[in-house]
């Protein structure tokens, strides 16, 4: 019964997504939404408010979908907690790609716009960082005792703001596959733990000349 409901809930999320790219703007209402696709609007309602929350809910999606796909390569104790990031990272952003269109079309250009759009995924990410061990990742077990104790709440704040950084690095990418997002996730990741230490500043120097390279600013 359970999986029933979740199909259904996927399928109104894509109907949404298929209307929002051939039309280029939300549908009128609600009521006239679900009558084209040959469903009730008490459907709708079973699973979201409004248009709103199903925006909310594509990111967050294409999220989770990616977190449950690095699970397959993620399960071995043996897999350094950077290269677990990476990985959920790397297929996350490989999702934006195949829904580029979409996405920016519901992030739109508005900074407002996209903190409504990303709250949900927020919950999700702070949960999937939760699942981290970073007691063993090499970045911090080098660092000073005061960043080895970093509180919780800063890290998942920091590296909360790392992924927006990414996703607004993704927004303006020119590059062929958008390659130079995955450089960009990669360098300031090693280099956001790096600069609470102070060194090696050889790192500091690279992505500054990467990003200087790209004038790309994060704000």
């Amino acid at each position: 019964m359970q999986e029933k409901s979740n199909n259904t809930k996927e399928k109104i999320v894509e109907l949404y997504g298929d209307y929002l790219l051939k039309y280029g703007e939300k549908p009128k209402n609600i009521y006239l939404f679900a009558k084209e696709n040959d469903f009730e609007e008490k459907e709708f309602y079973h699973y979201f408010a409004g248009f709103e929350q199903i925006e909310k809910e594509i990111l967050n999606h294409l999220f989770i979908k990616s977190w449950q796909l690095s699970s397959e390569i993620n399960f071995s104790d043996q897999l350094a907690t950077k290269e677990k990031l990476l990985n959920v990272y790397y297929i996350f952003f490989e999702n934006l790609t195949m829904n580029r269109s979409l996405v920016l079309l519901i992030l739109g250009t508005d900074k407002f716009q996209k903190i409504k759009v990303l709250n949900s995924l927020r919950e999700t990410h702070k949960e999937f960082i939760s699942t981290l061990n970073f007691d063993k990742w090499e970045i911090i077990e080098k660092a000073k005792q005061d960043i080895q104790k970093l509180s919780e709440k800063t890290r998942y704040e920091a590296l909360w703001l790392h992924l927006i950084s990414s996703i607004e690095f993704w927004i303006k990418d020119t590059s062929p596959d958008f390659e130079k997002t995955d450089i960009f996730i990669e360098k300031t990741i090693d280099t956001g733990f790096t600069l609470m230490d102070n060194e090696p500043l050889k790192k500091v120097f690279d992505l500054g000349k990467f990003l200087w390279k790209e004038k790309f600013t994060i704000s």
